[in-house]
Order: structure tokens, then C-alpha cells, then sequence
């Protein structure tokens, strides 16, 4: 049986980057590995992950939750930093 862990290590993709896509698309976070995963292999597809998050950025920011908003600045920055193609 493959797991949750094997999932995100076949994503390539941390805890709260799923987390991010899967509040992002509406999606149980296995589907939103799925979805991390197939995206990174993607042309194109880190540039739409990192739209995801920051839509997440916003949409908290906009909620006044502050502390989520900075929480998901970091999970962008991890992102960008290990995605080099998300620029």
C-alpha cells in the first residue's frame, strides 16, 4: 500500500505545498499530491503551482489572517528556491 509520505516524495512536493494546492483546487490532499507531482514534470506547471500559492497569499491576506499569509510566504519560498523554473 502506498502511503501519504510516498505520495509526497514522489511529488517532490513538502507537507504544506500540498496543503497549498489542495485548499487552492478545492481537492483531498493525496489528489492534490497527484496533481503537485504531475504538474512539476509539466512545461509550464511550477509557474502555476506558484500562482496557486500566491492566490493563497492573497486570499488570506484578504481574510486578514496575517499569520497564514506569512506561513505561505515561506512555503512560496521553499517552493521557489527548490523549483528553480517557478521564478
Amino acid at each position: 500500500m502506498i502511503t501519504y509520505e510516498d505520495c509526497l516524495a514522489l511529488a517532490g512536493l513538502t507537507e504544506e505545498e500540498v496543503a497549498a494546492v489542495a485548499r487552492h483546487e478545492r481537492l483531498p490532499e493525496m489528489l492534490a499530491a497527484e496533481l503537485g507531482g504531475h504538474l512539476c514534470s509539466e512545461p509550464g506547471g511550477t509557474a502555476r503551482l506558484t500562482r496557486m500559492i500566491r492566490d493563497d497569499i492573497e486570499a488570506a491576506r484578504r481574510a486578514g489572517n496575517c499569520a497564514e499569509a506569512a506561513r505561505l510566504r515561506l512555503v512560496l519560498r521553499h517552493f521557489c528556491a527548490t523549483h528553480p523554473a517557478s521564478g
